[in-house]
């Protein structure tokens, strides 16, 4: 088979653009070079930096292969074949069809940076700074809400899962480390609603109007929803109508101090019924509330990002965040807001 020349590429891609190829949106919306400070203060670290050998692939064009990797779902593997293979995908890492791949083992090797020097929450921020920045939030009311973020089940027997939880390490393990390896030691089991669920959740905060994640936070699937509401909110929320589902309730001391209006969804009991008047308002609450749906949809059916194939906590919460991050870039093309740094224009 012959190979593709300059003008069959170029023919090729202009046909990418016409078929609505996602990724020339996404490119054309996010001016990339905001992220570039945070991630030269990690790269510039002397043991973060190598010079030996072939030079090191441009720092922001790996970092958008970890948003192409976050919005795809792809193993690194995968990752690695996928812009060898596409065109697409090489476009919007700015490679010429000559230009040397990134194999798995240095994409692998650069989020691992990002989880060693934690800074995918500081990306999540630095992106919704800009977007703070452009007045992109509508801020006319935020959603409180979580998702569980499902990883292999573990095969323990129970005194191993005993030990887990107590936080320790089981003796069995500490003699095989390849054993130790692929165990997760920070996920959780839990159940809803009579159903199993072993990993952990994804705390969100969204501005209503946007339907943009304005905060997150990261927990095992044993933590219960409302225990992180103090950690999404704040003051900067105030005058602001706080939605939320019964599972909220009992929160009021919290959201009060945040000066927000309370529209938590009010839960009855054994003995004690809502009224009529009760249930009208909780559907007038729950009208609002089901924008957050629309995004944990989202994140399930285009993003396959509800269950994931990484061990430990650190690893859960970075890929977790960049899903948010990446969820957040792609509302930013369906808004049609293009986001940029407003100081340097």
């Amino acid at each position: 088979m012959n190979p593709l020349g300059l003008f069959d590429e170029h023919f090729l891609l202009e046909r990418l653009t016409k078929l609505k190829d996602p990724l020339v949106k996404l490119n054309d919306h996010i001016d990339w070079k905001i992220f570039a400070p945070i991630l030269d203060v990690v790269f510039n670290k002397p043991k973060n930096s190598n010079n030996v050998g072939r030079p090191p692939f441009d720092r922001l064009m790996m970092f958008k292969l970890m948003i192409l990797q976050s919005l795809y779902n792809l193993s690194d593997d995968q990752m690695e074949y996928q812009i060898t293979d596409r065109l697409s995908f090489k476009r919007f890492l700015s490679l010429k069809s000559s230009d040397r791949v990134p194999d798995s083992k240095t994409i692998w090797k650069f989020r691992e940076t990002l989880i060693q020097e934690e800074v995918i929450e500081a990306l999540f921020y630095r992106f919704n700074q800009a977007l703070d920045d452009q007045s992109i939030f509508a801020n006319t009311g935020q959603i409180v809400d979580a998702s569980f973020v499902e990883v292999p089940k573990q095969r323990n027997t129970r005194d191993e899962n005993k030990e887990v939880k107590a936080g320790k390490t089981p003796d069995t393990w500490k003699t095989k480390p390849n054993k130790l390896r692929q165990k997760d030691r920070d996920a959780r089991w839990t159940k809803k609603n009579k159903m199993s669920f072993y990993g952990y959740k994804n705390h969100i905060k969204v501005d209503k109007g946007t339907k943009l994640i304005s905060s997150y936070m990261v927990t095992d699937a044993s933590v219960h929803d409302s225990q992180e509401l103090e950690t999404l909110i704040d003051k900067d929320n105030a005058g602001q109508k706080l939605y939320a589902d019964s599972a909220y309730t009992g929160q009021e001391k919290s959201i009060e101090g945040c000066g927000m209006a309370n529209e938590v969804q009010e839960k009855g009991s054994r003995y004690r019924a809502l009224t009529e008047t009760q249930k009208a308002s909780n559907r007038e609450k729950a009208s609002h509330r089901a924008r957050v749906e629309h995004i944990f949809g989202y994140l399930t059916n285009s993003m396959k990002a509800m269950y994931i194939r990484t061990i430990g906590y650190a690893r859960a919460t970075a890929k977790i965040g960049l899903t948010n991050l990446t969820y957040n870039m792609m509302r930013c093309t369906q808004l049609n807001k293009k986001v940029y740094n407003v100081f340097l224009g």
